[in-house]
């Protein structure tokens, strides 16, 4: 059997799909048969956009570091005081300690690290700053099994 998957629009670059897709619209839409979308399901399709793009978590923390860069440079950024970096350090603990998955990830990985004795690695620096070497015991299912019972009731 022959390889289809690089024969016809799929393997043509971007651009050029995008360039026919674009006519094709526009034929659409002279012909009258283009279907134009309410402001309540522009505003759907925008929301259901912004939630999926903002699950990629490294992808929003590029995005606010380019922002707080760009901030900086024009001497627009807010200076914190101690109190109010404190402050919205706690919120920001809250907020991702609600996240179980995120919780139960920080845990697993806290016991697998401490049948190695050590729970300062490259992978979970910003979750063990300031602490000692190795957890309080407990494999790393009971971890997870912790961090995912730690925050049944918040919701």
């Amino acid at each position: 059997m022959s390889d289809t998957s690089k024969r016809g629009f799929a393997s043509m670059d971007q651009d050029k799909q995008r360039e026919i897709a674009s006519k094709g619209g526009q034929a659409a839409h002279e012909k009258g048969t283009a279907h134009e979308f309410t402001s309540e399901e522009a505003r759907e399709a925008g929301r259901k956009g912004g939630e999926t793009v903002s699950r990629d978590r490294e992808h929003m923390a590029e995005i606010g570091s380019k922002g707080g860069h760009a901030a900086h440079e024009k001497g627009t950024a807010h200076e914190f005081t101690s109190e109010e970096a404190r402050e919205a350090g706690r919120k920001g603990g809250e907020t991702v300690s609600q996240d179980r998955e995120h919780m139960a990830e920080i845990g697993s990985k806290g016991g697998k690290n401490s049948k190695r004795g050590s729970s300062n690695n490259d992978d979970d620096e910003e979750h063990n700053e300031g602490k000692g070497k190795g957890t309080q015991g407990g494999t790393s299912e009971q971890h997870s099994k912790a961090g995912k019972q730690s925050h049944k009731n918040k919701k």
